[in-house]
């Protein structure tokens, strides 16, 4: 049997770390949470020499040991807890040609702590584009590790890279600084205090805001003494560390690294000028959405139809190859159908994140962030809030964690407020089904769609409303904000093809994996609902007999009058009757209702109830979409799902919360049911609004 060693990837964001985890692992790494918070972590196997095994762990981005964010607390309580299963064997820090030196402070301080490091430079390939020139050995001996030069993009330096850490042992675990210079008495009585610890971690506890309850806590027995200086004499303690790391940098890269700036090509710079130009920069933004929203539906339109087609069949054949009974129609009726109504929204989703993976990758969403950042100041946000409201696009749940990097409270609230009405990717499958029912195929110009015009329209839509009510939630809550906006700006670089397709693979799968366990409750639960019922639904067969029997009517009509007739006396069938009166006014009927209710769990499951609830006695081959579109209201006689109900539906899901998760995760994030139930009810109540208005005026 292999033996594995934990290898710690480590490094500053936009080194291309996650691209090194990519190439060492490839699609052998699985993503969840750290135990406890919501913090991503990411996690592969890789093959090296001699039977050894690399468990490799990506950590979260960091800049340097001194935290700020959640994040980077992660990392340091990993480093700092040797009794936790995955301290590293050793550390791999990756960093980036074009900054090293701020590269090499977080070096610096992990290979203090005496864990095994090694420094991976990446993107290697730009050395000679850049005129950099790097002495490699000369490094080597003055940060006394082993440097591997490595590229993610043309696949090279990762044997090297796996042949470094199979000889991990052989690594100095010397410091590179004597931190304890910076105040010596200090230091001197914390050796003297813990004479078997090593110095710098005992540091890096007393200034960091660690969780002791990973620690030993017999082991640092006594620090809490240590830490009675005041934060403003610590804080100054620790400027003069970096300081200290900085002047040792310097001194060494003088002598190993030489960059010809006269000969340096910067592509970049022109770049940036139009990217963030205060008007192309906005419109070429603009072009980019309408170009992704039109590829959205032009290109998924095979694969869908295929999709839809083949659960219909399988739900077909199902009932005639099983044998007859509960147990076939629940399967049948109830579990394939609501299936279906998720898998047919895969073409599209995975479409949305390998739009939104190129984005990323290219460095241009950095750009974006920036640009909007003038946007949001107006409104009374910090620059910092974009990130959420973007990420949002992919799932509020992240989003609303990612506002940890907000320092101003009143700021974090708004925008976790906020954050929900951005159009996440829940909404998706609600929005695309509709808008294929009700907007009509035309093009504008003969190049953009009506229905990829409206779907942009609706994400547009969502922002604008998250802005809007931003800038109302800062008059109300009198926030006074003296923040500022930092973001890094990574060198713009030709997305690569593997970080993409792992990307697009992990995310799709995260999230057809997470909707498929809600629908496929839902789907049994709302199948049982609505294949039984109470008093005469027993009685359905005899009653539409006799209500027929003047009719003159065909055997399959009236089978079709039989299971319409149980259906509406189903126990699902009396709860619609029950709050149609609520959705009426909104163009819905009582399935539509139960539709909505349902998908409080999760938007998505919109889609799956209705096809489970059409299912329910069908006997023919029908796509959900055509059972959909044959749907008409009782009272008018017209289809159910027209332009006016189409519309109303459309906008009540851009408003409404409809997503339990994304309440327990506000709830866990303000520590308060306040904030998430006010956020319930008045997003509720926009959405019901809204959407009546949109109904009674188009009807």
């Amino acid at each position: 049997m292999a033996r594995q060693i934990n290898v710690a990837l480590i490094g500053n964001p936009n080194t291309g770390k996650t691209s090194v985890f990519n190439r060492l692992t490839g699609l052998n790494q699985k993503v969840g949470n750290y135990p406890g918070i919501t913090v991503e972590k990411k996690q592969g196997v890789c093959k090296l020499d001699r039977g050894l095994k690399g468990h490799i762990l990506d950590l979260p981005g960091t800049y340097s040991l001194n935290a700020s964010s959640l994040d980077e607390n992660v990392v340091i309580e990993l480093l700092l807890n040797k009794n936790d299963k995955d301290f590293p064997d050793v550390a791999v820090v990756v960093s980036e040609v074009e900054n090293l030196k701020r590269n090499l402070l977080l070096f610096t301080q992990i290979k203090d702590l005496g864990i095994p490091t090694i420094l991976a430079v990446n993107m290697a390939d730009r050395m000679k584009r850049k005129a950099i020139s790097l002495d490699v050995e000369a490094l080597e001996a003055k940060l006394e590790t082993k440097i591997v030069l490595v590229s993610s993009r043309k696949n090279t330096g990762f044997d090297a890279l796996k042949n470094a850490i199979t000889n991990y042992g052989h690594l100095s675990t010397k410091p590179c600084v004597n931190a304890s210079v910076i105040a010596p008495e200090y230091f001197d009585r914390l050796r003297k205090a813990f004479p078997k610890q090593e110095l710098y971690k005992l540091w890096l506890v007393i200034t960091q805001d660690v969780n002791f309850g990973k620690l030993d806590r017999n082991e640092l027995k006594g620090v809490a003494s240590f830490q009675t200086e005041s934060k403003s004499n610590l804080k100054r303690l620790q400027q003069k560390e970096t300081i200290l790391r900085y002047q040792f940098i310097n001194g060494v890269l003088k002598e190993t690294l030489t960059i010809d700036t006269e000969n340096a090509k910067d592509l970049r710079s022109r770049l940036d000028r139009v990217l963030t130009h205060k008007v192309w920069g906005y419109l070429i933004f603009f072009g980019i959405l309408m170009l992704i929203f039109q590829a959205i539906f032009d290109w998924s339109s095979y694969p869908m139809d295929f999709i839809d087609s083949s659960f219909a069949s399988l739900s077909e054949w199902t009932k005639n190859t099983m044998p007859p009974g509960d147990f076939t129609n629940l399967i049948a009726e109830g579990i394939i159908p609501g299936l279906g109504g998720i898998v047919i929204f895969i073409p599209q989703i995975a479409f949305l994140f390998l739009f939104i993976s190129i984005l990323e990758e290219s460095g241009y969403m950095s750009r974006v962030v920036f640009l909007m950042d003038r946007i949001m100041r107006r409104f009374g946000l910090s620059g910092k809030s974009v990130v959420p409201l973007i990420s949002g696009t992919a799932c509020a749940i992240p989003a609303i964690m990612a506002t940890r990097n907000i320092e101003n409270w009143k700021e974090r609230l708004i925008t976790i407020l906020v954050t929900p009405f951005t159009t996440c990717s829940a909404r998706l499958p609600v929005y695309l089904i509709i808008i294929a029912l009700v907007i009509p195929e035309g093009r504008v110009l003969g190049i953009f769609s009506y229905q990829g015009l409206t779907l942009m329209l609706l994400y547009l839509l969502g922002f604008g409303t998250a802005i809007l009510s931003a800038y109302l939630l800062d008059r109300i809550l009198k926030i006074k904000s003296k923040t500022f906006f930092v973001v890094e700006m990574p060198n713009y670089k030709l997305p690569m093809p593997k970080n993409v397709i792992i990307t697009v693979i992990e995310k799709t799968k995260s999230f057809v994996l997470g909707a498929g366990k809600i629908i496929l409750a839902i789907s049994i639960i709302l199948w049982v609902l609505a294949s039984y019922g109470p008093g005469t639904f027993n009685e359905a067969e005899t009653i539409v007999r006799q209500e027929s029997a003047s009719l003159n009517l065909s055997e399959e009509e009236i089978d079709t009058r039989i299971a319409s007739y149980k259906l509406e006396h189903s126990y699902i069938g009396i709860t619609g009757k029950f709050i149609e009166p609520a959705v009426q006014p909104l163009g819905y009927d009582w399935k539509i209702g139960i539709a909505i209710v349902s998908s409080f769990a999760a938007r998505e499951v919109f889609v799956g109830t209705l096809a489970t609830i059409y299912s329910v006695g069908s006997e023919e081959e029908e796509t959900i979409k055509n059972r959909m579109a044959a749907e008409v209201n009782p009272i008018l006689g017209t289809p159910l799902f027209n332009f006016a109900s189409g519309v109303s539906l459309l906008l009540f899901y851009a408003f409404a919360m409809q997503c339990m998760s994304t309440l327990a995760i506000v709830r866990r994030e303000t520590n308060s049911w306040k904030w998430p139930m006010w956020q319930l009810f008045a997003m509720t109540v926009i959405a019901y609004v809204v959407a009546l208005g949109a109904y009674q005026i188009l009807k």
